[in-house]
């Protein structure tokens, strides 16, 4: 374990405080990159420490009144059937092939998000049954199987299929992503013996990480942290694209 790589874990904890995503994005790369651990056995981890930070920073969120919970248990009830079930799929790609589709959706959801609206939606929240279980079992599927918590999907899809405000979004996606993360780590469990240490130190920094990012993303202006966001994936994104397609 070495600077750089808990310098990541607190990155993990303040991207998911600031935004209500970009925790998982960043764990993956961390533990493969950064503390040396194979791919699939950084999928399981990865899902543990993105889930107990999440938690933390839901609780704060919803004492602040910044969690919409219709919306959040429907997301997440699909959600966790979709995680355990995508975590099936991982054991049958390999380490390389699954960054290469990790990297491409994340690309993908980045330059989604700096071309759509920048605009909060105008009208009140609605979150259709079928519609909002339907995007949080593809959510989950995806948890599942890449072992990130889906915060850089769960975001447009509240805002999108729920029609949430970008702050309520973020609250309610820290929620959901703690419950699809504590299933998808519940499927992995098992594959490969959890590196119990490494995984409560990381967890650790990237709670306090979540504290604090919590605190500044009050004060700073929603449209900027999304553009913030989207840029650190794209660049993320390419890092381990770079890096996968080279070897």
């Amino acid at each position: 374990m070495n600077t750089f790589a808990l310098l990541g874990a607190a990155m993990i904890g303040l991207a998911l405080g600031l935004t209500g995503a970009g925790g998982s994005i960043i764990t993956l790369p961390v533990l493969v990159y950064l503390a040396g651990l194979p791919p699939k056995e950084a999928v399981g981890l990865s899902l543990f420490i993105v889930g107990a930070a999440s938690l933390v920073g839901a609780l704060q969120r919803f004492r602040s009144g910044e969690i919409h919970l219709k919306t959040g248990m429907l997301f997440a009830l699909s959600g966790m059937a979709g995680a355990a079930g995508g975590a099936r799929l991982t054991p049958l790609v390999s380490g390389r092939v699954l960054m290469i589709i990790f990297a491409v959706l994340m690309l993908t959801v980045a330059l989604n998000m700096l071309m759509g609206s920048k605009v909060e939606p105008s009208t009140k929240a609605e979150c259709r049954p079928i519609r909002c279980l339907s995007a949080g079992l593809g959510v989950g599927v995806l948890t599942g199987f890449i072992g990130v918590g889906g915060g850089f999907l769960l975001m447009p899809a509240l805002v999108k299929f729920a029609k949430l405000p970008l702050r309520v979004a973020t609250g309610t996606s820290l929620a959901v992503i703690s419950f699809n993360s504590t299933a998808g780590f519940y499927s992995h469990f098992g594959e490969a013996p959890p590196r119990w240490t490494l995984a409560f130190v990381f967890a650790g920094i990237a709670t306090a990480g979540v504290l604090l990012g919590s605190s500044f993303a009050k004060r700073l202006p929603v449209a900027r942290l999304r553009q913030g966001f989207a840029f650190m994936v794209i660049i993320t994104g390419s890092f381990v694209l770079w890096k996968s397609w080279m070897g």
